[in-house]
C-alpha cells in the first residue's frame, strides 16, 4: 500500500523509481486571464471618463474649478483598489477550463 502526500500523489520513497508514477493532469486554471474580463475594459473605460471629465470640468465662467487633478487621481486610485479587489476575488474561488495551447 502507498502512502500518500498533502497533495494527494503518492509519496516518493527512497529506492523506488519516479517515472513508475504517474504524473497529475492539469483541468484548470484558476481563473481567466485579466485580458479577456469585461471588468478590465469596464474599468479601462472608467479610467478614460475620470480623466476626460477632470480634463472638461475647469474654471470657466468665474466659477472654481470643482474636479481637479488630485480629485481625478484619487478616483483612480480607488478604482484600481476596486478593480483589484475584484480580481483577488474572482481568483479565489472560480475556475476556468484548462488547455495546453494557452
Amino acid at each position: 500500500m502507498s502512502t500518500m502526500n498533502p497533495a494527494g500523489n503518492p509519496a516518493h520513497h527512497a529506492g523506488s523509481d519516479p517515472a513508475a508514477y504517474s504524473t497529475t493532469r492539469r483541468l484548470s486554471t484558476e481563473t481567466k486571464s485579466a485580458l479577456k474580463t469585461t471588468e478590465f475594459f469596464i474599468y479601462l473605460a472608467s479610467v478614460v471618463a475620470v480623466l476626460i471629465a477632470s480634463m472638461v470640468v475647469g474654471d470657466d465662467d468665474g466659477h472654481a474649478d470643482y474636479f481637479r487633478a488630485d480629485k481625478a487621481w484619487l478616483y483612480i486610485v480607488i478604482l484600481t483598489v476596486g478593480y483589484m479587489i475584484s480580481r483577488g476575488l474572482a481568483k479565489s474561488g472560480s475556475r476556468d477550463p484548462y488547455d495546453d495551447k494557452h
